[in-house]
């Protein structure tokens, strides 16, 4: 069966410049078996696959996979999902905003002229790393312990742990390392993000990078909306930051990705970006 597909960039307004994802517009009828072995097939961070909503209130359902397994929630994905659905002909319940039904439940969805944004979910889990993990997670990053301005749980699904280092040119320099040639494997289950401050009349705000294992290999992730997210939770909770605020991602892996925080008065925060589409066609599935 042949079914739309768009490939989009999500979190720039330049092509291959942002975070790649493929979607497929019509996933009715696919077993979790196919999604999964398609999502493995592009090899891209994430895969989403729009079905019919269950819940009356939502505009469709996204299932979200990436090449290991299947997520409840994930932001950059659900931001180009988004934006697929809409260039495709969506058409949302609500005029102000597009309700996304997923594993995580239900998520809004608005959009700013071109841009679009999404409400951060709750934390799962937050508050002090544990001594001993923070140790190994110090140790992983290669950086020294007086380096780190914070560290915090900051899990909002996937498992983050987020630190704080004294500004965006300490981020920028790592080279990190989750496996040791004396120890083994360092912070072998753990999603790290990384926060640095830029200074004044920097190109954003803040840098962030995001590392995660996969198997006895590290990998960056260019551009991260959950990450963003609880990021932004943490950061505005203690005063270390005010929204709006702007932040860069993917430099080191010679991207530019732009997230924009914004939080309303009652106090959700808006995880924010640019989406473009790469590839526009058919996928046999």
């Amino acid at each position: 069966m042949r079914r739309p597909f768009q490939q989009v960039d999500v979190f720039t307004d330049r092509p291959y410049f942002g975070n790649a994802l493929a979607v497929v517009l019509d996933g009715t009828g696919l077993s979790d078996d196919e999604m999964a072995r398609f999502a493995r097939w592009t090899n891209l961070s994430e895969t989403t696959f729009l079905l019919p909503p269950r819940h009356a209130e939502a505009d469709y359902l996204v299932r979200i996979f990436t090449p290991a397994g299947e997520l409840p929630f994930a932001g950059h994905p659900t931001l180009g999902s988004c934006h697929a659905w809409l260039l495709a002909g969506g058409m949302p319940k609500h005029a102000d905003v597009v309700v996304q039904e997923c594993g995580a439940g239900l998520v809004q969805v608005r959009r700013f002229g071109h841009s679009l944004a999404f409400a951060a979910p709750p934390l799962v889990r937050s508050g002090p790393v544990e001594p001993e993990l923070a140790a190994e997670i110090v140790r992983a990053l290669g950086v020294e312990p007086g380096q780190v301005v914070d560290m915090t749980w900051a899990d909002n699904g996937p498992g983050w742990v987020a630190v704080e280092l004294g500004d965006a040119e300490q981020v920028l320099a790592l080279e990190p390392r989750f496996v040791d040639q004396k120890v083994g494997l360092v912070a072998p289950h753990l999603d790290l993000g990384v926060v640095g401050r830029h200074g004044e009349g920097g190109q954003a705000d803040f840098e962030v990078r995001a590392f995660f294992p996969v198997g006895r290999e590290l990998r960056e992730d260019p551009v991260t909306g959950s990450l963003n997210a609880s990021v932004a939770q943490w950061l505005l909770g203690k005063g270390r930051a005010r929204a709006p605020y702007t932040v860069r991602q993917g430099t080191a892996l010679g991207r530019d990705g732009r997230v924009t925080i914004t939080a309303d008065t009652d106090g959700t925060i808006w995880v924010g970006g640019d989406v473009v589409t790469c590839v526009s066609g058919e996928v046999e599935l």
